[in-house]
């Protein structure tokens, strides 16, 4: 629970885990525990950083599919990330974080809290410390964490949705979708309270959830026009700029040290802030991990190495250890990474067997290698914590259940009334033309 261990945490001055640090160290005293409002500043300040630096990711996204979409599509690619984060904050304050953060009945199951209204930010110069934080940094923490998701899907569905349609789908999953999800685990409810699912920043919660709304738009929509030949042939769409993927990438993994080392949630005892660092470390490792094994997989198999799955491998490595950045060794964690490394190297062909077109590999990174960090859980986290396989795999199915059936239902809506796809003439000129009017590269956007 997100934001209740976190109150806990400020309230009783001390860390939210006991993981051993990377070196060993005396254990800190009482008296390294900060006053309540230097805690608060502490606190406060952890959420900000974080939270500035997962809205980084933003950036890292749209310069990854930018540069993965061919140079007729980019303009369009810049767009729909821009919308999707402006749109995942407005419906975050509207209704998405009052789902997220519920109150539970006593005799509920814990699956649909009530919504409670728009979130309310504190007066100017008021705070409350008995929360341990302010609660507009907390709020904006969060609300980082839901774009990520709805740009996961971005990247999958690109070049053959049209805006209109791919906004409406936005505003749906980040206002409903997304925090019914995190409300069973970060909201103290069904997955929490009654399996002890374990997803320290997002593997399943984030990642998985954009990874399957992501599937079913892909399935629903369908590839883009050429991709497929009629006897089984798959034809590359090679990208535009590979040194702006590249960068995307890098944007992601300084990202991501926010993602996953501002959810200890807390900065206010020695035990936090040494927590905070080896989270950083492992999230680095797992991250190089995945690149490693990536390229030596790919000149193995291919005889050459193929600098899109390192990209990806690097991303899959981050994905697969955000359910618990913090337990494991650094040993643990390139494994934990490198093994979301191979599973983007043999995913991305397995779903074109099948005729999902992925143009970014989203799939393989958000959903199966958060999947395999999730799980894994089981493995890597502390005895004392009570995560078991079957809890962390009953949290992996509810999400299955609950983001295909809605993200169906409302790809399937659009498809049936205003249309998702635009026409075949319209997408072969390239939606930069079709649908803004404004090409990225107008001395090579046929290519």
């Amino acid at each position: 629970m997100k934001r209740t261990f976190l109150t806990l945490a400020a309230l009783a001055g001390v860390g939210l885990t006991a993981a051993p640090a990377l070196a060993a160290v005396p254990a800190a005293p009482a008296a390294d525990a900060v006053g309540g409002g230097t805690a608060y500043i502490l606190n406060t300040l952890l959420f900000l950083i974080g939270g500035f630096l997962v809205m980084w990711m933003a950036a890292g996204f749209a310069m990854l599919e930018a540069g993965l979409v061919r140079a007729k599509n980019t303009s369009t690619q810049c767009l729909k990330n821009i919308g999707l984060y402006s749109i995942a904050g407005l419906m975050f304050w509207v209704i998405g974080y009052n789902i997220a953060y519920p109150s539970f009945a006593e005799d509920s199951l814990g699956l649909i809290g009530g919504f409670t209204g728009i979130y309310s930010m504190q007066e100017v110069g008021a705070a409350d410390l008995d929360t341990g934080y302010s609660v507009a940094s907390d709020w904006f923490f969060q609300m980082v964490f839901c774009a990520t998701t709805a740009s996961i899907v971005s990247g999958t569905v690109a070049e053959r949705v049209k805006i209109v349609p791919f906004f409406i789908f936005v505003t749906i999953l980040t206002g409903v979708i997304y925090p019914v999800v995190v409300s069973w685990e970060w909201g103290g409810g069904y997955l929490d309270s009654v399996h002890g699912f374990s997803d320290f920043a997002g593997s399943t919660l984030v990642h998985s959830t954009g990874g399957w709304a992501a599937l079913m738009g892909a399935i629903i929509i369908g590839s883009r026009v050429g991709r497929y030949g009629k006897d089984g042939q798959v034809n590359v769409f090679p990208g535009t700029n590979i040194p702006l993927a590249t960068l995307g990438t890098f944007i992601l993994w300084l990202g991501w040290f926010g993602f996953n080392g501002a959810s200890q949630l807390a900065m206010g005892t020695v035990g936090d802030v040494s927590d905070v660092s080896k989270i950083f470390v492992n999230t680095n490792m797992a991250a190089a991990g995945g690149v490693v094994v990536a390229i030596i997989l790919t000149q193995v198999m291919y005889k050459k190495a193929d600098v899109t799955m390192a990209l990806n491998g690097a991303l899959a490595g981050l994905v697969s250890i955000t359910a618990e950045p913090l337990a494991p060794s650094v040993g643990q964690s390139i494994l934990i990474g490198g093994v979301g490394g191979v599973i983007v190297v043999f995913a991305v062909p397995m779903l074109d067997k099948f005729k999902i077109d992925d143009v970014v590999g989203a799939i393989p990174v958000h959903l199966f290698a958060g999947i395999w960090g999730t799980l894994i859980v089981a493995w890597t986290a502390a005895p004392d914590a009570g995560v078991t396989f079957m809890g962390q795999l009953v949290g992996v199915l509810l999400t299955a259940v609950w983001v295909s059936g809605a993200s169906a239902i409302v790809w399937l809506a659009l498809k049936y009334t205003i249309g998702v796809r635009p026409s075949e003439e319209d997408e072969v000129n390239g939606l930069d033309k079709a649908e803004i009017g404004v090409e990225a590269y107008p001395e090579f956007a046929r290519t």
